[in-house]
């Protein structure tokens, strides 16, 4: 090997370790940056027999990449989920003296004010004690009932606000794709907009869940988790349009990409798994209604058990007694009414605040004072209790309920209510595990892929100090390099 030769080895050596410096220096510097990954110099021999750098790529794994897109996904899902139902199993929360706030325990309150109302009938403070737990009854009903359309509406909205989201995300993501895809094409370094994408790729699977397919130049596609194009080349439009008065009852509309529907009550082909979009689907059109048509059912039970039949025999259909609606004429059919819940209130004929007389209880006609025929003390007796105890008994006597409200469809209104209480406090129980699952797989995929993608800052210095050390062994040879020429020089000058 003659000098010249190796003077261009040593100096090409100097050049290639400085790069490969440069290229640890900004590995350390952007450890802690989220989402980066550990660049590597990709270097072979010269033409000269020297090493090169040849381009710089970035730590990958594609299998350990996609578990976390999955997890956060699902940990998005499993997260709106749980928060909404934490917010409506409030209702079953106990104050100091273990008393709830759920429709069942204020009925075991209405059924104990009975039973002192039975040991004393005459007692008109007895009979307005009846009256105010059946106020508090229907109060717990009607508040149930804003909690949970509450709990809907804000899904509602939220998704209004995931799919604005999503549509930016996309946007987004083309123009770093086209970036890409034009950088690799020109073998320019595009490590920094491959980590930009899979940052947008992150955020996207927290709204829906996704799969992503690479094509030639590092161009990629996006699909949702059920299959339908989210991009290719350019974004595809998500379409929602939020509803500003979410009732009982009301169906939310759905979410449409590019025309295809991906959410609604109930699965089918293109409906998506996993992401906010999902869990707020989830929580706003199944879990919400399912628990609201227990509460109507509750309501419709109490108007059905506390109605008045006609005494005389002469057939007149039954009336609401002491629990009534806007609009009722009679007793409700064993179906779910929607909304009845937030409706349901106590006859103002027996409600001494609106004028109403609380002994109706004991003696009946509260639905019609003006018409014997409803009259169950015929002597006008002040220890008649037969009507009070039949109210009593109503509680625990079995009858029909609409099996579209996920409970049994023959129970009594106390075990019903019961029944609701159970169904509820197990669903938070199913979503607070599920929530927890899925946000230790998240952290576990999160950390696998850090470890194997990300810096590690022992490994990256342990490599600067060779680098150093071959930079000051290659600065030596081109000192000894110039120390011969400078001999050889010597030599031949006359």
């Amino acid at each position: 090997m003659t000098l010249s030769i190796a003077g261009m080895i040593a100096n090409t050596s100097l050049g290639t370790i400085s790069k490969e410096i440069g290229i640890l220096s900004r590995n350390v510097s952007n450890a802690n940056t989220p989402g980066y990954s550990a660049r590597i110099a990709q270097t072979s021999t010269g033409s000269v027999g020297s090493a090169e750098v040849d381009s710089v790529t970035r730590a990958t794994n594609p299998a350990l990449f996609r578990s976390q897109l999955e997890a956060t996904s699902g940990g998005a899902q499993s997260s709106v989920v749980n928060d909404g139902l934490a917010r409506i199993a409030q209702l079953l929360n106990t104050d100091g003296n273990g008393a709830g706030s759920s429709p069942s325990s204020f009925i075991g309150k209405l059924s104990s004010a009975l039973q002192l109302y039975d040991a004393s009938p005459a007692d008109t403070t007895t009979a307005t004690g009846v009256v105010t737990a059946a106020k508090d009854l229907a109060n717990s009903l009607n508040s149930a009932t804003t909690l949970v359309q509450g709990v809907r509406q804000d899904a509602d909205q939220k998704i209004a606000g995931s799919v604005a989201n999503i549509n930016s995300i996309l946007s987004k993501f083309e123009d770093v794709n086209n970036q890409i895809v034009s950088g690799t094409g020109q073998k320019a370094d595009v490590t920094d907009l491959l980590d930009q994408r899979d940052t947008l790729l992150t955020q996207l699977s927290s709204e829906i869940g996704i799969r992503t397919v690479v094509r030639p130049n590092n161009d990629m596609m996006i699909y949702t988790d059920s299959g339908v194009t989210l991009f290719e080349t350019t974004p595809r439009s998500v379409t929602f349009q939020a509803n500003p008065a979410l009732s009982a009852g009301a169906a939310g509309n759905a979410v449409y990409v590019d025309g295809v529907q991906v959410t609604g009550k109930s699965d089918f082909a293109t409906s998506i798994h996993s992401g906010n979009l999902a869990g707020l689907t989830q929580l706003r059109d199944n879990i919400a209604p399912a628990y609201q048509s227990q509460l109507d059912e509750i309501a419709r039970g109490l108007v059905s058990a506390f109605s008045e039949s006609d005494q005389t025999g002469a057939g007149a259909p039954p009336l609401p007694g002491l629990f009534t609606y806007p609009g009722a004429t009679g007793v409700p059919g064993a179906t779910v009414i929607p909304g009845l819940a937030g409706q349901i209130q106590v006859n103002a004929n027996v409600d001494p605040s609106q004028g109403g007389d609380p002994t109706r209880i004991r003696d009946g006609g509260i639905s019609n004072p003006g018409n014997p025929a409803y009259n169950y003390n015929s002597s006008g007796g002040t220890l008649f209790t037969g009507r009070i105890q039949q109210l009593i008994a109503s509680l625990s006597t079995a009858q029909s309920f609409d099996p579209n409200a996920g409970l049994s469809a023959n129970a009594s209104l106390t075990d019903f209510a019961t029944l609701s209480d159970g169904w509820l406090a197990a669903q938070k129980q199913q979503a607070n595990s599920a929530n927890t699952y899925q946000q230790a797989m998240l952290s576990q995929s999160t950390e696998a892929l850090s470890n194997a993608v990300g810096v590690n800052l022992d490994s990256q210095m342990a490599k600067m100090l060779d680098l150093e050390n071959s930079y000051q062994a290659t600065a030596k040879l081109l000192a000894t390099i110039n120390s011969l020429y400078t001999s050889l020089f010597s030599a031949i000058r006359p």
